[in-house]
Parts: structure tokens; C-alpha cells; sequence
């Protein structure tokens, strides 16, 4: 499963899934990361962030906010 959107600031990731409810309705959840490299050089993922990452999670999180929540207007609007 593959998320429909991602948003990335710095080595800040936030993905926004799609799921379907056990009723056939459809909700977003958001996921988000921190990739880092580890002292062996290694990249390592974390969901603790550092407060210098905070700023940017605001950012990425507010963007996957709007994805998910504001609808574009079609033609019929």
C-alpha cells in the first residue's frame, strides 16, 4: 500500500493514507518520520523529533491537513 500524498522538509517525511471504513466510507490518516544517519553512517528513521524539526513538521503536516481535508472545486462548483 502506497500513500496517496507525501510531503518532505529537511529529513521530515509526512504520507497521507487512504483507508476505507468497515462501512465503505473513505478517511486520510497521516504518517509522519525523521531520517537520520546513524554513527556507523547508516540511514535510521525515528518519529522523535528534534525541536529544530518542529517548525517543519508544522509545515508538512499543515500541507497533508490541507490535501486531506480542503476539496478542490470542480467545474460544477
Amino acid at each position: 500500500m502506497q500513500p496517496v500524498k507525501k510531503y518532505s522538509a529537511g529529513g521530515l517525511q509526512v504520507a497521507v493514507w487512504e483507508n476505507e471504513s468497515k462501512t465503505g466510507g473513505k478517511f486520510h490518516t497521516v504518517s509522519m518520520d525523521r531520517s537520520y544517519k546513524d554513527n556507523k553512517d547508516n540511514w535510521q528513521k525515528t518519529n522523535t523529533l528534534r525541536v529544530n524539526d518542529i517548525p517543519k513538521a508544522v509545515v508538512a503536516l499543515t500541507r497533508a491537513y490541507e490535501f486531506a481535508v480542503l476539496k478542490e472545486p470542480t467545474i460544477a462548483d
